[in-house]
């Protein structure tokens, strides 16, 4: 006991002992500064120093700007401009897929075909009830093919006619002038040819959004305006587009200007078609071009 008691007044001694800090100077030993200290002071001073320190460089890092500039983290603004520009990428994915839908029910009307299949005709919402025949022993030719589907182009259209008749609406003249040729689903033209001068301007029927505005080998510069009730304006052969896909339009606001651009075009005219609802309906019924 007496050997434990003895170490332990040892080491408070030596932790307790005091010594002198002189700060002199060394050519008349001048003092300048003095202070008596002991170990154990000095480990508390440096305790609560390193606590202080540390403790500071978390109030730092953690409430302002300067840890941006440490290695992992990252800006705030930039968080958030980040998860601003992700919410953005997929609206615009979600357009691109609406225009691309747009694109593709627009192919018949670019290209100026509207083929005649089985799709088509259950799209019409015609029903036609065949009886039960075996087709295979009928050994049908190519010429009654022809022939069935050349009924069934005559029997589709007339609906449309009637039906369009039944809608009182009448839009603004694109141009006005002598028509070349007429409305004729039997031929699959389904548009009207109005001759006019060189750089004429084309006017929009009604207020809509152009969804389609580019250049085509066979139509030259075509560009589709969709507007309200399911209508669709075509403006082909164009000398030079005013608009772009996306914007939007208002009634009687010039769009292009007459030209002849394309492979199919015979001179400067506009090849001018209208839709509803997916199918070509006469411009005539609705707009007066003379």
């Amino acid at each position: 006991m007496v050997k434990k008691t003895k170490k332990k007044g040892k080491f408070r001694e030596k932790i307790t002992s005091k010594f002198r800090l002189v700060i002199l100077n060394e050519n008349s030993f001048q003092e300048y500064f003095s202070i008596k200290l002991s170990r154990l002071n000095i480990f508390v001073l440096g305790s609560v120093f390193s606590i202080f320190l540390v403790s500071l460089t978390i109030v730092f890092i953690a409430f302002t700007p300067l840890k941006e500039y440490i290695p992992g983290y990252s800006s705030t603004s930039l968080q958030r401009k980040a998860t601003q520009l992700v919410y953005e990428t997929d609206s615009l994915k979600n357009r691109l897929g609406v225009l691309q839908n747009y694109t593709q029910s627009l192919i018949t009307v670019l290209t100026g075909n509207y083929p005649i299949t089985d799709e088509n005709i259950d799209s019409l919402k015609k029903k036609v009830t065949y009886t039960a025949i075996d087709m295979k022993k009928l050994n049908a030719t190519r010429a009654d093919s022809v022939f069935r589907e050349k009924v069934e182009s005559k029997d589709r259209f007339p609906l449309f006619d009637k039906a369009e008749n039944k809608i009182d609406i009448v839009f603004f003249a694109p141009i006005t002038g002598n028509i070349t040729q007429h409305f004729n689903a039997n031929n699959k033209h389904f548009a009207i040819d109005i001759v006019a001068a060189t750089g004429t301007p084309i006017k929009v029927i009604e207020d809509g959004t152009v969804i389609f505005a580019e250049w085509t080998a066979e139509t030259g510069y075509v560009i589709i305006i969709e507007h309200v009730n399911g209508f669709i304006s075509v403006y082909k052969h164009n000398g030079a587009l005013l608009k772009q896909q996306g914007d939007f339009v208002k009634s009687g606001e010039v769009i292009a200007s007459v030209g002849s651009t394309g492979e199919l075009s015979t001179g400067p005219h506009l090849h001018f078609e209208l839709w509803y609802n997916g199918y070509p309906v006469n411009p005539i019924n609705y707009i007066d071009f003379e």
